[in-house]
């Protein structure tokens, strides 16, 4: 069965705001709703290939940067190269240390920016989604991302700081847009960890869509906080295998609906 894949970049301005348990929530959450998922971890600190089950990532034989070293060299890829199948119904690509001297080789090269997008073209027909998790900066693995992404979906904690970086990233996207990926589309904002009975929190969602409603998408799904969502790290799964009746899993179910519906 052929697909074509959306390819989602899951970002953020500043660390902590629950973007990579987002990315992989997310992505199980569409894998639950029949769709075949493909996460990326472009985070050189691995954070998502961490949580996914494998705490030693620089033992890997094959990740990210190997696919990357070969889209530099244009060497083919091959089939199902650095995949790795998750037991909730997932594949994905895991990072390592070894991300990092590629974002250093990358400074010197011609085209630079498209690197990643070379790789992603040839798993669209592969996927339905492809969801690309990154560092929460605009260095040049995050603006590969975004050159290969269709969309980006803005990941964001319902406080005052986190709130400011929705502002700066905006600023990031636009000039992304204007440089590199003119077509680049913003699928929407998701607050995360919120707890509405704070002030802190209702005034920054209400700020937000106020300055920001008319031009870009907000989600209505808002992820709550939750001591269990933040456990699911030390075990290597989702939210769905973790507390699959708790109110962050029936969050995501919900998110998932959206981004659908968005299609």
């Amino acid at each position: 069965m052929e697909h074509n894949a959306k390819v989602l970049v899951c970002s953020a301005q500043k660390g902590g705001v629950g973007k990579t348990a987002s990315t992989i929530n997310l992505g199980v959450a569409l894998a639950k709703k029949g769709k075949k998922v493909l996460l990326i971890d472009n985070d050189i600190h691995a954070s998502m290939t961490i949580r996914l089950g494998y705490p030693q990532p620089d033992t890997l034989t094959a990740s990210l940067a190997t696919i990357m070293v070969k889209s530099m060299k244009d060497i083919p890829f091959e089939e199902g190269e650095a995949i790795l199948s998750h037991q909730e119904g997932i594949d994905f690509i895991p990072s390592n240390r070894q991300l990092a001297e590629i974002d250093i080789s990358l400074a010197g090269m011609c085209g630079r920016e498209s690197v990643l997008r070379s790789y992603v073209d040839t798993m669209r027909p592969q996927y339905d989604f492809i969801l690309i998790d990154c560092l929460p900066s605009l260095g040049l693995l995050a603006i590969n991302a975004l050159a290969a992404a269709d969309e980006v979906m803005i990941i964001t904690k319902a406080d005052y700081d986190s709130g400011k970086g929705v502002e700066d990233l905006l600023i990031s996207i636009a000039n992304i847009r204007k440089r590199i990926h003119p077509t680049l589309k913003i699928a929407g904002v998701l607050f995360t960890m919120v707890d509405m009975r704070t002030k802190d929190a209702k005034e920054t969602i209400e700020a937000l869509e106020s300055a920001y409603g008319s031009q870009i998408p907000f989600y209505q799904t808002k992820i709550p906080a939750s001591v269990r969502a933040r456990e699911t790290g030390k075990y290597g799964v989702s939210i769905f295998s973790h507390d699959p009746r708790g109110r962050v899993a029936a969050a995501y179910h919900e998110l998932a609906k959206e981004v659908l519906q968005n299609e």
